[in-house]
């Protein structure tokens, strides 16, 4: 019975103060190891229990394991808001728990301040390849604005970042999307994204390892994908554009931002670019056959590298298979 799960899980003062910590950042079994003062295999057995009462979520992330609350989810419905204001009402009423509760928020600060150190840390030691790419194209302000424009005033409903990177479209879209969920297949890369969105309410972002070729996402999951700057690092664009298709809604909208075609071979070497940006048509082909209904292209000029905005619509539930791109 999912009552008394639910009940049992939460017989247990530590397992109260994992839920409120998990209620205010996602965060790793050894870091709420790190902030409990308490052994890791004894915090993964409270864990273990919040997970099979559905209270709380894991999710791996190469040897590191991240938990999540999942008291906002839709599925865990009334019982999960009434567990939230339960909580809530623990710590206001009970100065012992509230005592903890505040001591506990206070070694979180000292995690936050950790991932943002290694967050700088990264940018430090990728910032001149960085700033020596960005001068190459339209400032990153503008091509931001260009997006949010073209994107309109629309709901975005529950949106996919695919590839975020250090999470900049995430937070940039953190209010006015219901729901953001930013993939990356680069730990690293992912661990830079934490830290840039961990002031972000937890029930509004959710960070997960994954494969643009693979989405580990069920069909017709979300309103709006987004892929900045990301399409530019497959062979196989048809096959990324067609896992977008599949877990976007009938109906819900795709923008891809990324260069026009170019010549500046040395990106490849240098950064690992696989296409030297895309034509118009053949980023209109690649939309259709995908099943999107294409818009009007953008075009940002202000660099030696155009940056361009694509969007399209979700026409039809039909979900094409991968075919060899158009030349």
């Amino acid at each position: 019975m999912k009552l008394e799960a639910t009940m049992r899980a939460l017989a247990d003062q530590t397992r109260l103060r994992i839920m409120q910590l998990l209620g205010t950042m996602e965060l790793a079994v050894g870091e709420l190891a790190q902030v409990l003062g308490q052994s890791q295999p004894r915090v993964s057995r409270h864990v273990a229990i919040l997970c099979d009462a559905s209270l709380a979520e894991r999710r791996r992330e190469g040897s590191w394991v991240f938990l999540r609350s999942r008291l906002a989810d839709a599925e865990s419905g009334a019982l999960g808001e009434a567990v939230a204001r339960v909580l809530v009402a623990a710590e206001a009423d009970d100065e012992e728990f509230e005592r903890q509760c505040a001591q506990d928020r206070r070694h979180l600060a000292a995690i936050r301040q950790a991932r943002e150190a290694g967050a700088a840390d990264w940018f430090a030691a990728n910032a001149e390849s960085w700033d020596e790419l960005r001068r190459l194209h339209t400032p990153d302000d503008a091509v931001e604005q260009a997006l949010v424009a073209a994107l309109g005033k629309a709901p975005l409903g529950e949106l996919l970042d695919i590839g975020t990177g250090t999470g900049r479209m995430a937070e940039l879209f953190g209010a006015s999307a219901d729901h953001i969920v930013a993939l990356d297949k680069s730990l690293e890369m992912l661990r830079v994204a934490r830290a840039k969105l961990q002031h972000l309410p937890p029930d509004r972002v959710e960070l997960v390892q994954g494969d643009f070729l693979g989405l580990p996402f069920a069909h017709a999951r979300f309103d709006t994908v987004l892929l900045h700057q990301v399409l530019h690092f497959t062979a196989e664009p048809e096959r990324a554009l067609a896992e977008a298709a599949r877990v976007l809604k009938p109906g819900g909208r795709i923008a891809i931002v990324d260069f026009a075609a170019h010549t500046r071979e040395e990106l490849r070497e240098r950064y690992q670019h696989v296409r030297l940006g895309f034509a118009d048509r053949q980023m209109r082909e690649l939309l259709q056959h995908a099943g999107f209904t294409p818009a009007k292209p953008m075009a940002l000029e202000g660099g030696e590298l155009i940056v361009k905005v694509w969007l399209g619509t979700r026409a039809t539930q039909t979900i094409p298979s991968p075919r060899k791109e158009p030349a």
